[in-house]
């Protein structure tokens, strides 16, 4: 039975809706695990120097393809570990950029994967935030320091929005869940208009803490992922990351038929939803605007 490794920066408890995405690829090109797959998880647990060590391990176990999530840090763990085992990532950013790939059409190496939207979307998250809070003229913007790539990313486009939009950003870093914390005291002692939570691995994973802590202090905020809606979190506008995983699993299915990551291009996700969760917003005091709500993927009530 043909063994694949899911390497992850942080927790499973945080990915089971992910995790079912990939299961499903995996079971759209034949694959079922338990049955004719297994699959051998690695969870970093936010840890991101542990990393090395559990790539590592997966090639020591001679897995047949590495899948990697959570930043690409992993991707570049995975990808220091072999040069031979196929790797199916999934980033943010470009990876061409990131040089993880030679091209998006011929990746070239023993690299391919799916590159989901963050950067291109922050400015589109920024005016669905302003749409909400039209009067907004102070915004924070939370960013992960410790992701220094993705933090770049959406440092530039928001800024470059901002201005254009005439508003005023106060950027808050966090990088553990104590942090966080910080960051909400600093927002209850300075009452900024909204809050913008940049895409991030770790804050995914802390969704439920963000979620409450905007909702106990009454600020409006906007987040990347549906997860963080379904967690209570006000909006979301983001890649469907449920889909990214199952592209994911599709890939790496391909791949123990026999096709050469080298053969199969870089797909970029284009699937982008917002979710509205009108239960926090009246529990925040908020109407939001029939225009927003017409455009909504889905409503949570």
């Amino acid at each position: 039975m043909p063994v694949i490794g899911m390497l992850d920066s942080r927790s499973p408890d945080a990915l089971m809706d992910r995790l079912r995405g990939f299961r499903q690829g995996l079971k759209d090109t034949g694959y079922v695990e338990g049955e004719n797959v297994a699959i051998e998880y690695r969870w970093a647990e936010n840890q991101f120097d542990r990393l090395p060590a559990l790539a590592a391990e997966l090639v020591r176990r001679r897995v047949a393809v590495i899948a990697t999530s959570g930043g690409p840090a992993v991707a570049f763990a995975a990808k220091a570990a072999t040069t031979t085992i196929p790797i199916v990532f999934t980033v943010g950013e470009d990876p061409v950029r990131l040089g993880l790939v030679a091209s998006l059409a011929q990746p070239g190496g023993n690299l391919t994967g799916i590159n989901f939207l963050v950067g291109e979307l922050s400015a589109k998250r920024l005016e669905l935030l302003r749409a909400l809070v039209p009067a907004a003229t102070r915004v924070v913007v939370l960013v992960n320091p410790a992701q220094a790539t993705n933090t770049e990313s959406t440092l530039r486009e928001v800024e470059a929005a901002a201005r254009a939009m005439g508003l005023q950003i106060q950027v808050l870093n966090a990088s553990t869940s104590r942090e966080i914390d910080a960051v909400f005291a600093t927002i209850v002692r300075e009452r900024p208009d909204a809050l913008f939570v940049g895409n991030d691995a770790f804050f995914n994973a802390r969704r439920v803490q963000l979620a409450l802590l905007a909702g106990r202090h009454g600020v409006p905020a906007i987040f990347s992922d549906r997860e963080y809606a379904e967690a209570g979190g006000l909006m979301t506008y983001g890649s469907n990351i449920v889909d990214v995983y199952r592209q994911v699993g599709v890939y790496a299915g391909r791949i123990l038929k026999g096709t050469k990551p080298a053969d199969l291009p870089v797909q970029r996700s284009s699937k982008a939803e917002l979710i509205i969760n009108l239960k926090t917003a009246a529990a925040l005091g908020i109407s939001f605007p029939l225009s927003l709500l017409a455009r909504a993927d889905e409503v949570i009530e």
